[in-house]
């Protein structure tokens, strides 16, 4: 079977650029707009994208006053992409430390139900520190007690989905008879952390239970996802470090006894394309010289737990001892170590870090022509950086209708990308096997 490469497109504020808001061809709907996210799920699926991801925020950020990044609350919003929308996949982000897993799972196998099978859970922990003020007030949990839970999340879900067998609902009207009581069983789940009783409150999904995606790099990170993760949403600034990143995740996935083809790992990519490399350029600075670098600063703030960077000058070079160490950042801990290797190698001033920041948040950025970025991707794609991109525009939809009319021609020209889609469900758009119910 022809091994095709993977396209997500991540929908982000007016795009993936911190100043996306700001330029005269991002959209002009509200981003409270429904239309806005359907219409461009809908130009994604006429591209045969695998899937259209959402992230999530819990918490409203200090910089709201300059830098407008407010989206719809995903689950919902894939309720309607999935009315709306007819085979591309639908991935949702949602927090394991503050959702119920009764509420995730029965929300999921919702969305499942409700789609046809293609909905995805990106699974996170929520590093954001003011989160934790809106649930209980207790603090941020470390990053070691985040994972841990999440462990034992992961355990409560699983159970959840399949405590209905595939063929537990009889539906025999004549007899009287809707389900099989013997395929339905209770979970009974008592941790350190959860106590869940069950069953879920509605059948196994199509897919048996949504795609696993999550996103963390750290070594917990990497470790969680070689066990659960089925897609692998990774920020690299550099082919190197992806090809590295690519290799240890597929050894440890084979480590925990999987099959390394049901792991996908897919980098972020923000192109800027231009029909010249110097009107690429040219897009890109007009982008950058929309940027305020305070909110900028703000946002690396956060990233590294709230740290204080006002002390530092714009155009002065960084060295690593300019930020803290991420073993003791309870926040984004794999983006820190992203940041801090980009300093160590490029030695750039803190005004280009934040302009690269940006861009993407530290995902790959680059500007070019159709065929540069075909060629970047080809090229990642063969020598064992990425089974496929997580597509980030830069603004929203205009960097996303070039790259369906430009970009995604040139790969189907040279046979790394469908034609048409093969399957219905989005296990199929990734040849992903269905897991086994368990009962």
């Amino acid at each position: 079977m022809t091994r095709h490469l993977h396209l997500n497109l991540f929908i982000h504020g007016r795009g993936h650029h911190e100043a996306a808001w700001r330029h005269p061809s991002a959209s002009k709907l509200p981003l409270t707009d429904i239309h806005y996210y359907i219409d461009l799920a809908r130009k994604a699926e006429a591209g045969c994208f695998d899937s259209v991801f959402l992230a999530d925020q819990l918490a409203a950020g200090d910089d709201i006053a300059s830098a407008p990044r407010t989206w719809l609350e995903p689950i919902t919003t894939l309720a309607a992409l999935a009315g709306a929308t007819s085979r591309i996949g639908l991935i949702a982000t949602c927090s394991s430390t503050y959702t119920e897993p009764f509420n995730l799972a029965r929300q999921f196998a919702s969305l499942d139900h409700m789609s046809g099978g293609r909905v995805g859970w990106n699974i996170v922990t929520s590093w954001l520190v003011a989160a934790a003020g809106n649930f209980g007030g207790q603090g941020q949990l470390t990053h070691a007690e985040r994972y841990e839970r999440a462990e034992e999340y992961m355990s409560v879900v699983n159970g959840l989905w399949d405590s209905w067998a595939d063929d537990a609902v009889v539906d025999d009207r004549a007899s009287g008879r809707y389900a099989r009581a013997g395929a339905i069983r209770a979970v009974n789940h008592k941790g350190p952390h959860y106590q869940v009783t069950g069953p879920l409150n509605m059948p196994r999904g199509p897919q048996g239970r949504p795609v696993f995606v999550q996103a963390g790099s750290s070594d917990t990170g990497r470790r969680f996802a070689a066990r659960h993760a089925e897609a692998v949403f990774t920020a690299q600034m550099e082919k190197a470090t992806a090809k590295d990143f690519h290799a240890d995740l597929k050894r440890l996935a084979a480590a925990e006894g999987r099959a390394t083809d049901q792991i996908l790992i897919l980098p972020g990519l923000s192109p800027v394309i231009g029909g010249t490399e110097a009107e690429a350029l040219r897009i890109a600075r007009e982008l950058n010289d929309l940027t305020d670098p305070e909110v900028g600063r703000k946002r690396l703030s956060g990233r590294f737990g709230g740290h204080d960077f006002s002390h530092l000058p714009l155009d002065k070079p960084l060295s690593p001892e300019d930020f803290p160490d991420p073993a003791t950042v309870q926040a984004a801990r794999s983006r820190t170590e992203v940041i801090i290797g980009l300093v160590r190698r490029e030695k750039p001033t803190l005004r280009e870090l934040l302009g690269y920041m940006a861009g993407a948040r530290g995902h790959f950025v680059t500007a070019g022509t159709p065929e540069q970025i075909a060629d970047l991707m080809e090229d990642w794609f063969r020598d064992g950086a990425a089974d496929g991109f997580n597509l980030m525009p830069p603004v929203l939809p205009w960097m996303l209708d070039v790259f369906i009319a430009e970009v995604v021609p040139l790969l189907r020209k040279r046979g790394l990308f469908r034609d048409a889609y093969a399957g219905e469900t989005l296990r199929a758009h990734y040849r992903l096997a269905r897991p086994a119910g368990r009962i």
